[in-house]
């Protein structure tokens, strides 16, 4: 058994209201083990038999379509790829010191070229992305709110499901899972 990280798009946002306890049990009907939340935003840490993992998110993906009413894109990373993830410097330390905000978005693949070519014409004077390996990786020099960049941006502009954190968020599931 191997510890994973999955991260849940659509969870308590838009009107999608889901018990975590609720979750866990969803979880735990598939065989997973030592099912855990980590806030309310649809991040699920559990133990799993090794394999593969886009088998492993289909499977969750239908459980959690089938028992909510609606589509729930999920994005499963080892606890070693996330502390991998949290320790990234994608930006120069300047940039993260006067930003507002670092988001990741989590990816089920890697972006091809064409993609990678749309989110850069994405950047504005105060939004910039870096791509590596499965994630995005979004920083905001003002506040969020005063950007024109969300999830689903990116996603209609790439046209690829996706799911945001905050880097804290991550950092934390860094530490505690490590």
């Amino acid at each position: 058994m191997s510890k994973h990280i999955a991260f849940l798009r659509a969870i308590n946002v838009g009107g999608h209201n889901v018990k975590m306890d609720h979750l866990r049990q969803l979880f735990e009907t598939l065989e997973l083990k030592n099912v855990e939340t980590f806030i309310a935003s649809g991040n699920i840490i559990f133990d799993a038999k090794s394999g593969s993992t886009k088998n492993l998110e289909k499977k969750i993906e239908a459980c959690l379509h089938e028992a909510l009413g609606y589509e729930v894109a999920t994005f499963i990373r080892t606890n070693a790829e996330v502390v991998e993830i949290a320790k990234y410097k994608p930006f120069p330390p300047s940039k993260l010191e006067t930003a507002a905000a670092l988001n990741i978005g989590f990816l089920a693949d890697p972006l091809n070229e064409d993609a990678q070519q749309k989110l850069v014409g994405l950047r504005t004077e105060i939004d910039d992305f870096h791509v590596h390996g499965r994630e995005i990786y979004w920083v905001c020099l003002k506040k969020q709110s005063d950007s024109k960049i969300s999830n689903v941006t990116i996603e209609k502009a790439l046209g690829v499901k996706s799911t945001l954190r905050g880097v804290n968020t991550v950092n934390k599931l860094a530490e505690k899972y490590a």
